[in-house]
């Protein structure tokens, strides 16, 4: 087979994989990543889920990041990457780990005793 590069280069990435990717360019809808030698956007709306953090300006180029593989599109050759699904998707796993959601616990009780070490 001649190695497609796109194929080698997302490998082992899936739907749903939490990579690392570097942020390249900022634009006032988002900001521009690079993983692997493929360039990607994430809109304003995927950069945090707290509205007030959706801000591009916060990052700066060079910036190393970690966001969610929301979708994989091989006509395109791009990634749908989201930091906000990461997120959501970390505070899902504490709840799931540290306690239930209907127990009385705030996520910031349930963050704050994962962080102190408390379980």
């Amino acid at each position: 087979m001649g190695g497609d590069p796109y194929a080698e280069a997302i490998g082992g990435v899936k739907r749903g994989s939490v990579i690392t990717v570097t942020v390249t360019k900022i634009e006032d809808g988002g900001i521009e990543v690079e993983y692997e030698g493929m360039k990607s956007f994430i809109r304003r709306s995927d950069l945090s889920r707290d509205r007030a953090e959706q801000r591009p300006e916060r990052f700066q180029v060079g910036d190393h990041v970690d966001v969610r593989v929301t979708n994989i599109d091989s006509k395109t050759r791009k990634l749908g990457l989201s930091i906000k699904a990461r997120e959501i998707a970390e505070e899902k796993e504490a709840v799931e780990q540290y306690g239930s959601s209907d127990s009385g616990a705030s996520l910031g009780d349930i963050l704050g005793a994962a962080l102190k070490g408390d379980k």
